[in-house]
């Protein structure tokens, strides 16, 4: 048997390449960096009481606050007002709820269409259905919000008999269409990366092809699939048009679904535009992008961790 013989490469190129590569992890790190940093640098005013208002210290953003005297206090964002209001806590509830409403959407559809795709459905219908979910991916989301806007809010009215068009349970399902795609897309390529010997086996022992999907290949693929959860709760939490325009505004705390909500990202995007340049109003909305960094870098650390603990349970099992 001959040797195989590569073509010689010099060893400035090897070198050059490798250090290209380097450049361009490290760029993408430092670019992270200096973006937390900038917006950590805007936020700062905030921790410091000397140069803030005393209506947006941290004790009065996480406590209930009094418009009037005389008048029962209450959490309120009112930034604008004669007595400015800054309290976090209706926009960090309005955030979960449109968060969690798109996950309750978009999990049994994508994970539901990824099994269908990877183990029912033939070659060539799969073919199709793939790149058709993950082309609707590449939707702006201004888009989304706009068919919620008009067309799913209106819907929801009727059918359900809402009392308002723009809510949370509208502001979800839009949210929702946005991150199916990513839930399909991780979880179809974890079912189709497990091994077709597992398939067999269970075949071979009598199972029935959806015993097969539910107790074989479904516990093997969970790791990628939970993956595929956490990157699609990532963006639901940060997704700034599809709540801007579909979800009412309403900064209030309520646990209904049907009511208006306001989220930390659309506050953002709604409000920075317009204020005045070093005000408190101004470093407010930095610390909320900052509490957007660190929540969605806390949520991704948890689901790495999840996700290897998943890894060396299913390693155990199968070993």
């Amino acid at each position: 048997m001959e040797h195989l013989r590569f073509k010689s490469k010099s060893r400035w190129r090897e070198f050059a390449g490798e250090k290209l590569i380097s450049i361009s992890a490290f760029t993408a790190l430092l670019s992270i960096l200096l973006i937390f940093v900038f917006v950590f640098k805007e936020a700062i005013p905030i921790f410091v009481d000397d140069y803030i208002k005393e209506d947006a210290s941290l004790d009065k953003m996480l406590c209930q606050q009094e418009f009037y005297e005389g008048r029962e206090a209450k959490w309120s964002w009112q930034p604008n007002s004669e007595v400015p209001k800054f309290s976090l806590l209706p926009l960090f509830i309005g955030t979960l709820k449109a968060a969690l409403v798109a996950m309750l959407f978009a999990i049994p559809l994508g994970v539901g269409a990824a099994i269908y795709s990877s183990e029912f459905a033939s070659r060539r219908m799969g073919e199709i259905i793939k790149p058709a979910i993950e082309t609707f991916a590449a939707i702006p989301s201004v888009v989304l919000g706009f068919f919620a806007l008009m067309v799913l809010s209106s819907f929801l009215q009727q059918v359900m008999g809402l009392t308002f068009r723009l809510n949370a349970m509208n502001a979800g399902i839009a949210l929702g269409l946005a991150i199916v795609p990513i839930i399909f897309t991780v979880a179809e390529d974890a079912m189709t990366s497990v091994p077709g010997s597992l398939r067999d086996a269970a075949i071979a022992l009598g199972a029935t092809p959806w015993q097969v999907s539910l107790t074989t290949v479904l516990p093997a693929a969970m790791p990628g699939i939970f993956a595929g959860i956490v990157l699609g709760f990532g963006r639901a939490v940060g997704e700034t048009m599809i709540v801007l325009m579909a979800s009412g505004n309403a900064a209030i705390i309520s646990i209904s679904v049907a009511d208006s909500v306001r989220t930390f990202s659309a506050t953002i995007a709604a409000e920075l535009g317009e204020v005045v340049f070093g005000d408190t109003h101004y470093h407010v909305l930095f610390l909320i992008g900052l509490l957007l960094f660190i929540f969605t870098f806390v949520v991704n650390l948890g689901g790495d961790i999840v996700l290897t603990r998943l890894k060396e349970r299913l390693q155990g099992r199968t070993t």
